[in-house]
């Protein structure tokens, strides 16, 4: 009991809102998150997501999801809005564009690591702050707001297809109607009572699809294993990030690579549809769509965490950047160029066994035996050596 003369705590009523006032302050966000330049717009309600929780549990337990974290780290904290803010009622989501020309300026006559589009640039930033402004304007009216981008506190794509902003791909993205998923995605998860936004297309996967199949005859590993689902094993975008040694099978499969995979979007004809009707900007400045390979090797640890520390990079360890840019360099690189022969010759005998082990297959696939020691030197078609550990460090 509360003794005789203390106060009892004030304790504010949430506001209310009728049918007129939903609409208008629906109406507001939207045009808040439109002039702040977000491409679409849609709200959704803050229920649970208890179809996608049992999805990801499933993927889990067969091994589709790897050793990714991400919104298979806690699938109920993930797939829970309230979880995120008690009393949840609304999720305002947004979508924020990053399509752009491919017109980039490369380094010439050296090898080359191509970017995947989405990292290229900062591309949560600006969604960011949008979302920000949209918070703000629930938080004047009295509601409670919180911003949630890039944090594996939900599961984006299932939050913006609640709010009506597209449709599922048989590539398990979003597509946007008309606009196709070249976009980044966030939510606003808020207590205010919000009028949802009707669906803008079907909702299960490929259903949109009609018979195209594109994007699972275009995936360079076969990860997309059935419609919408995707084995994280084999995706090229999530082995350059994941730590240990890069799967031999799919080094050659990896290209140019060294940061993410866009394949199954270039080729969709609704993003190819899209480029026709509204040709893409040019590329943001500061953009970078290729990293000179011999530089990256090069390269100090502060140097590389300071160019592409946003990126997400195992153990936050730069030494995942080298990996992979040993790769690109097997595929692409030129093994009678002299630096190229340096660098290579440099990380077999540098005493990193993980990178050394790359580097004699990069050195087999250019034809220059000769920089490995000894007789076990891999070819184009044999196997190297695995790394006694994955988990090996240089200290």
């Amino acid at each position: 009991m509360r003794p005789w003369g203390v106060p009892s705590p004030e304790v504010s009523a949430p506001p209310t809102l009728s049918v007129d006032g939903r609409a208008r302050l629906g109406g507001e966000v939207r045009a808040i998150g439109a002039a702040a330049g977000l491409a679409a717009v849609g709200i959704g309600g803050a229920e649970e997501f208890s179809a996608t929780r049992a999805v990801l549990e499933s993927r889990r337990r067969a091994g589709l999801a790897a050793d990714m974290q991400f919104t298979y780290r806690n699938p109920r904290r993930s797939t829970d809005p309230h979880r995120v803010l008690p009393g949840a009622r609304s999720l305002v989501v947004g979508a924020w564009g990053y399509r752009r020309s491919d017109d980039h300026d490369r380094p010439g006559g050296r090898p080359t690591g191509r970017v995947a589009r989405y990292a290229r640039g900062d591309q949560y930033a600006p969604l960011r702050t949008a979302l920000h402004r949209i918070a703000d304007h629930l938080e004047a009216e009295g509601w409670q707001a919180r911003v949630v981008v890039d944090d594996n506190a939900l599961v984006d794509r299932v939050a913006a297809q609640r709010a009506g902003l597209g449709w599922f791909g048989r590539n398990s993205l979003l597509l946007l109607p008309g606009l196709g998923s070249w976009f980044v995605l966030g939510s606003v998860v808020t207590d205010a009572p919000l009028d949802p936004t009707p669906p803008s297309g079907p909702s299960d996967h490929a259903e949109g699809c009609g018979t195209c199949r594109r994007c699972m005859t275009a995936c360079p590993t076969g990860a997309l294993v059935a419609d919408g689902v995707l084995d994280a094993r084999r995706c090229l975008a999530w082995l350059v990030q994941a730590p240990g040694t890069f799967p031999v099978e799919f080094r050659a499969a990896l290209g140019d690579r060294i940061y993410g995979c866009d394949d199954c979007q270039q080729v969709c004809p609704i993003n190819r549809t899209a480029d026709r009707r509204h040709p893409p900007a040019p590329p943001e400045a500061g953009s970078v769509a290729a990293v000179d390979l011999l530089d990256l090797l090069g390269a100090t640890d502060a140097a590389l965490l300071e160019a592409h520390g946003r990126w997400y990079i195992a153990e936050r360890d730069p030494r995942y950047l080298r990996r992979n840019a040993l790769v690109a360099l097997g595929n692409v690189g030129d093994g009678a160029d002299p630096a190229t022969a340096a660098v290579l010759a440099g990380y077999i005998g540098g005493g990193d066994e993980l990178l050394a082990e790359h580097a004699r297959w990069a050195a087999g696939r250019l034809g220059r035996a000769d920089l490995v020691p000894g007789p076990d030197v891999p070819g184009p078609g044999r196997t190297a050596p695995v790394a006694a550990s994955s988990s090996e460090r240089r200290r």
